[in-house]
């Protein structure tokens, strides 16, 4: 019975020499393209991402840590960047959507410009998004409702411009929306300001700060502007009026003719022989 007992044994042996000598998976291919490309689009005048180089973009993740700065890591993968307030330049790469595990996206407080990129909409477990204080520029990426975990958008204080994408409305775990200070336009989706109803409800300071956006919980209409049925209002007004000055001139040009014919008809009948 006890030679029974002892023969597996160095089979186990074996097996557990063989996970020990097992080294760490290599880092997810997508998360490496994701930092490469990131890295390729931006400047760094301060030099606070000098150990971002490309050797260490092949195995950022130690467990959750990560020697890049500013990443965070997940089981082997990049589940947070916060690279906010570094003084970076340049744009936001597109393959940025390579980063499949994301779950929090922060590049605040930076000069970035350029556009947001619609390929953000791959980044299906995002649930926070801050591109505030840049210099971001064109509309807001429609293709962010697919991104249904998103809990944040802070798009604050950059230049974006165009309306508010209807489809956000969508997101109902949306728990915080800022895209004050932009230069936004356009009627505020009723589900993003909504009195009632099931959709999340942001305050005036949600949307402040853009000239040409109007809609609950701004203004009605556009406040620095004319509306469409002010705009037809003063055309019906100044037709209206012009009428009423081209009848009053017709009646005193009448009133002043008879005055005339009838000081006329006075000489004449002056000059005129008594019979």
């Amino acid at each position: 019975m006890a030679a029974a007992w002892r023969r597996p044994r160095p089979l186990l042996l074996l097996c557990l020499l063989s996970l020990a000598i097992i080294r760490p998976s290599a880092s997810d291919p997508n998360d490496e393209a994701c930092l490469t490309q990131l890295r390729a689009s931006i400047e760094d005048p301060n030099n606070s991402l000098k150990n971002w180089t490309r050797p260490n973009f092949a195995n950022p993740c130690s467990g959750f840590d990560s020697h890049l700065q500013g990443a965070t890591c997940n089981n082997g993968r990049i589940y947070k960047l916060s690279l906010s307030n570094l003084s970076l330049r340049g744009s936001l790469s597109p393959s940025l959507s390579n980063c499949t595990n994301l779950q929090a996206l922060d590049l605040s407080s930076n000069a970035l410009s350029g556009p947001i990129p619609s390929e953000l909409k791959d980044l299906v477990n995002l649930a926070v998004l801050n591109l505030s204080s840049n210099q971001l520029n064109g509309p807001i990426p429609a293709e962010l409702s697919m991104c249904a975990y998103l809990n944040v958008i802070d798009l604050h204080d950059n230049q974006l411009t165009g309306s508010i994408p209807q489809q956000l409305g969508l997101l109902v775990r949306l728990s915080a929306f800022d895209v004050s200070n932009n230069q936004l336009s356009g009627m505020i989706p009723p589900s993003l300001g909504n009195r009632s109803g099931n959709f999340p409800r942001f305050n005036a300071s949600s949307f402040e700060g853009n000239k040409d956006l109007y809609g609950y919980p701004l203004e009605p209409y556009k406040s620095n502007g004319l509306s469409v049925l002010a705009i037809v209002g003063i055309g019906l007004g100044s037709g209206l009026l012009s009428l009423v000055v081209s009848f009053t001139a017709v009646c005193i040009w009448l009133r002043i003719s008879e005055q005339k014919m009838a000081a006329e008809e006075g000489k004449i009948s002056q000059l005129m022989p008594d019979y």
